[in-house]
């Protein structure tokens, strides 16, 4: 039977504050893993890469630097898509200056360029907050695209004044450019994601996470019981940039190849990453990976669905993908604010008791 507890015994406070304290859920845990970094790159090709793995993994990285701001930290923010802007600009900047730099190294450099940006901009929150501070945000995404489409500079006095990822290998093996096989960029931003992930995990279960979720609740009451709230705003700006930089970078360099930023990072993808967040559920770090996976499975689904099989107009299908988030959206924030992360824990509830009635 699935998540039950007979002979999971505690026996220690490390053993009971653990992540995933049944049994099975870490055989669960341990088993995706291994299906993920062994299984999937012998069986994946071109189109599930395009379509489907690099997305989820790429925004399941940006879900989670929003839900570290938005859903632990309670600073809300619509800028999304210029700080993932600043991590594919930056990451072109690099590869280009430093062309014999490893890969890593540029990814990790642009989360840390964009992790600094945001703390800037994220410098009003001291002040604001509320509809004050999505108005900050949202003004920073204007004020990014604008930069990177007036400065030449950002993209190397190109002509079209379009940016094009150069090819980098990694341990010999191409991984951006058109001759980068689909497993390579799969591995690598998988790499990225697993590590993003474990990072935010710990955070948020300690002392800083702590710290966010106390000003999140009610900052005058985490102010007089010892936080700090300069500190604890502005680390959530930086971490929460950091891991945005990271998914702009593999965003630009692995996925699309070539950008232009009032395309790729315009305010729709800042809503975008958002109610990915809405949806997975705020505050959960399980909430950031479902919210990806349902936007990037659903396009997916309702093409195959509406066009192939009932043979209906791609339009039509397009506007109906928009209702059916729109209407969730409405659903989640009222009748279940904590996303699908609170459905699969009520779901796991239930499983722990069945076939019992309480």
């Amino acid at each position: 039977m699935f998540y039950r507890e007979a002979g999971d015994f505690k026996v220690s406070y490390e053993q009971d504050s653990q992540t995933f304290p049944i049994k099975f859920d870490r055989y669960r845990y341990y088993f995706v893993l291994l299906i993920a970094f062994l299984v999937v790159p012998f069986l994946i090709n071109d189109y599930w890469a395009s379509a489907i793995l690099l997305p989820f993994l790429i925004y399941s990285i940006a879900a989670i630097g929003l839900n570290v701001l938005v859903g632990y930290a309670g600073q809300v923010s619509l800028g999304t898509g210029g700080f993932m802007a600043v991590g594919a600009y930056a990451c072109y900047k690099l590869m280009t200056v430093f062309p014999d730099v490893s890969m890593f190294v540029h990814v990790l450099l642009a989360g840390g360029v964009t992790g600094l940006v945001c703390v800037v901009f994220g410098l009003p929150s001291l002040r604001i907050k509320g509809f004050y501070l999505a108005v900050a945000t949202l003004a920073a995404q204007f004020f990014l695209v604008w930069l990177f489409n007036r400065v030449p500079w950002f993209y190397n006095y190109s002509a079209s004044g379009q940016i094009n990822a150069p090819e980098r290998d990694v341990f010999g093996i191409m991984i951006t450019g058109p001759n980068a096989p689909a497993w390579a960029t799969y591995l690598f931003c998988l790499v990225f994601l697993t590590l993003c992930a474990m990072v935010a995990r710990n955070l948020t279960r300690g002392t800083v996470g702590r710290s966010w979720m106390a000003i999140r609740d009610m900052d005058i009451a985490a102010e007089i019981i010892g936080v700090n709230p300069l500190k604890a705003k502005l680390t959530a700006f930086a971490v929460s940039g950091f891991f945005i930089g990271i998914s702009g970078a593999l965003f630009f360099a692995l996925y699309l190849g070539a950008v232009e930023v009032g395309e790729a990072f315009g305010i729709t993808k800042s809503f975008q990453v958002l109610f990915m967040v809405i949806i997975g559920g705020l505050g959960s770090i399980f909430g950031s990976f479902a919210g990806a996976a349902f936007l990037v499975l659903l396009p997916v689904i309702l093409k195959v669905v509406g066009v192939d099989v009932l043979g209906w107009p791609t339009d039509i299908v397009a506007h109906f993908q928009l209702v059916i988030v729109g209407a969730l959206i409405v659903f989640f924030l009222i009748v279940e604010p904590h996303g699908l992360a609170q459905l699969w824990r009520v779901a796991k509830e239930k499983l722990r008791l069945w076939p019992f009635p309480h």
